[in-house]
């Protein structure tokens, strides 16, 4: 499977996988603000110029998400990217509590969109059960 390489810095790398559709996101540390949302708001950048629909979330070195941060992703990211089809949500949970509790909520936020979501241990798991789905 081919992939390129958007983002490659301190906080964040961005892969997008065209033969499959797959925006994946591995956060280095935890990641907030700019940092954070330019890693976001390039994959949707992805998904409404090439069509992607599959995404993997890898935040296992994240915290949890600053306040702002999240109502931003809620409201302006996550109808951005439903908008332009995203189908399919492999997520990979951060190793801290207070990281998984609010990934959760986001989860939770995501099924009421109808958004396919599949928790993961391992971003090869999670890249083989996107490839598998359609």
């Amino acid at each position: 499977m081919s992939v390129e390489i958007i983002i490659d810095n301190d906080y964040a790398t961005l892969w997008y996988y065209p033969d499959a559709g797959i925006v994946h996101h591995q956060f280095k540390q935890p990641i907030s603000g700019e940092h954070f949302r330019e890693v976001l708001n390039r994959g949707a950048e992805i998904f409404e110029q090439r069509g992607a629909n599959k995404w993997l979330s890898d935040d296992r070195l994240n915290a949890a998400v600053a306040q702002d941060d999240g109502i931003w992703g809620l409201t302006v990211w996550n109808p951005r990217v439903r908008a332009a089809g995203w189908k399919y949500w492999a997520v990979i949970f951060s190793d801290t509590k207070a990281g998984q509790a609010n990934l959760n909520y986001f989860l939770r936020e995501g099924n009421g969109y109808g958004i396919t979501v599949q928790v993961f241990e391992e971003s090869t798991d999670a890249l083989n059960w996107l490839k598998s789905v359609k």
